[in-house]
């Protein structure tokens, strides 16, 4: 069948497969986020990655992809620290950071007006992962399974009462500085297909779709994760045939997904 056509390309087999796997990965990862108040937290480690190939390209490290995960699983434990000591509100110190993040990359990676070559990274390439690659998400996906099979209770109680989960002999700071290294460890083996200017999009969207209409937890976990798979696959279809990039296809159907939720969760009262 011709609505099939684009299946024929190994480019989009490889990038199929891939979604299929970064998709549930979001809406897993972006239903925490989303009750935990740390859409500025997960946007901050987006920006974040243009520092850490900059401190890669400083200390002369070729492998960027290392670089990018070794400064942000450090940057995610130093925002957890200061977000937890300041007496600023945690959004507030999060912007700071993020702010002085993003703007610090530019700086080093525009010297000598060699930014173009990092430029792909704001928008990103889904269409041009290798198999390799594709096994590395894959790794993430059952590392982040795995957490959410023997943590995710834990971090849920942290999240409603901290007092309560110290009753229990649940750490917080360990409990949460996990889940930071964890959420890092997405966003940068991710964000060179997603792009760094709407990977939170990828994150919230979903996640925010499947609150405005779930009853309980186990809706919106399913839901999180349908409408996530959903907007990747048809976005990347979509792109195929309309020629555009696929990051921003995805977002624009997750965006309507959202507004489709909130109008149906209001007029039934959810």
């Amino acid at each position: 069948m011709e609505i099939f056509s684009w299946l024929q390309y190994d480019f989009m087999k490889y990038a199929f497969l891939a979604v299929l796997i970064i998709t549930p990965l979001f809406g897993l990862m972006g239903t925490m986020i989303v009750n935990r108040k740390m859409a500025f937290f997960s946007d901050a480690l987006g920006h974040s990655a243009l520092t850490g190939i900059a401190v890669g390209v400083v200390f002369g490290v070729e492998n960027t992809n290392l670089s990018m995960v070794v400064f942000a699983i450090i940057f995610a434990l130093l925002l957890n620290q200061i977000s937890s000591r300041v007496a600023a509100s945690t959004d507030t110190v999060i912007s700071v950071f993020s702010s002085f993040s993003i703007a610090l990359g530019l700086a080093i990676l525009s010297r000598g007006g060699n930014f173009s070559r990092y430029s792909s990274i704001l928008v990103g390439d889904i269409l041009s992962i290798t198999p390799e690659e594709i096994l590395y998400l894959a790794f993430i996906f059952a590392v982040t399974f795995v957490f959410w099979l023997l943590g995710f209770n834990k971090l849920l109680a942290v999240s409603l009462n901290r007092t309560l989960a110290k009753s229990r002999r649940i750490s917080a700071a360990w409990m949460e500085n996990l889940f930071a290294v964890l959420t890092a460890l997405i966003v940068m083996v991710s964000i060179k297909w997603v792009g760094i200017l709407i990977i939170n999009a990828l994150l919230i969207l979903p996640a925010a779709s499947a609150r405005n209409i779930s009853e309980h937890m186990r809706e919106y976990h399913f839901f999180s994760v349908l409408f996530s798979v959903f907007s990747g696959v048809l976005g990347l279809v979509v792109s195929y045939y309309v020629n555009v990039a696929t990051g921003p296809a995805i977002v624009i159907l997750a965006s309507v997904i959202y507004f489709v939720t909130y109008v149906w969760g209001r007029k039934n009262n959810l």
